[in-house]
């Protein structure tokens, strides 16, 4: 199946920015950036406390910081999954060169085959993470003028 990992060049710009438009929406819509600032309430030791008190409430927080990264993640996949299943399928679909209309005409099987060796393309994951660093560096500075 064709995906952003083996289609032609000519084709890669142009449904990668398809995609971008699509992920900007449902960004918003799933509310994953939001969700992934979620935070755990951290303990502070007392200024008295022992090394060995210190070093407990280190162990805590990041008792803290694993069990709020398991909530989040369950958040994202339930937004992703169950409130927002057809923008996330149009996006897998996307990536496959499949119009949200079409997605049915494939099996699950096919998706997970060609996402699966999307994702596992070095290439296209990096021409993703240069993007998204070039957008959140773009924001920064926008962000100070």
């Amino acid at each position: 199946m064709k995906n952003l990992a083996n289609c032609k060049p000519s084709e890669f710009l142009r449904q990668a920015n398809k995609i971008r438009k699509a992920v900007g929406k449902w960004l918003t819509d799933t509310q994953i950036m939001e969700i992934r600032k979620r935070l755990p309430a951290y303990e502070t030791a007392p200024a008295n406390a022992t090394a060995e008190e210190r070093k407990a409430v280190i162990e805590r927080n990041k008792q803290a910081e694993s069990a709020q990264a398991r909530e989040n993640l369950t958040a994202i996949l339930d937004s992703m999954l169950e409130d927002f299943p057809d923008e996330t399928l149009e996006i897998i679909g996307l990536c496959c060169f499949i119009e949200p209309g079409e997605i049915d005409n494939h099996t699950t099987g096919e998706l997970i085959k060609a996402v699966t060796d999307l994702i596992n393309d070095e290439a296209v994951l990096s021409f993703f993470t240069s993007l998204m660093k070039l957008v959140n560096r773009s924001s920064t500075n926008a962000s100070k003028a």
